[in-house]
């Protein structure tokens, strides 16, 4: 199979991904789907650079630049997460409107 013809499946997928993440960011006011939707939009990014490195034979590079993304992503994800836990201890509500009430 043409490696050109992948890159182009990989990119209506990963401009789906990223479309559905971006989709996510502007409707949701929850913040574990606001979360969610920032998760969807990086594996987005993360299939790019991999599909990148397959069309451009450099797949080690991009796959070990892919593994640093996702072990940043966990940490972001589990500071993220206990922010949003103490939130909801503070505000009893996990929507995004409420968050106003929190001023210093």
């Amino acid at each position: 199979m043409d490696p050109r013809l992948i890159w182009l499946y990989d990119f209506v997928i990963v401009a789906g991904l990223f479309l559905l993440g971006l989709i996510g960011l502007l409707v949701m006011r929850n913040l574990v789907k606001l979360l969610i939707s920032i998760e969807v939009l990086t594996k987005g990014v993360s299939l790019a650079l991999i599909a990148s490195g397959f069309a451009q034979q450099n797949r080690l590079v991009m796959q070990s630049v892919v593994v640093t993304l996702i072990v940043v992503e966990v940490v972001v994800v589990a500071v993220a997460l206990a922010l949003i836990v103490n939130l909801y201890r503070r505000t009893g509500s996990l929507d995004v409107r409420r968050l106003a009430d929190l001023k210093w």
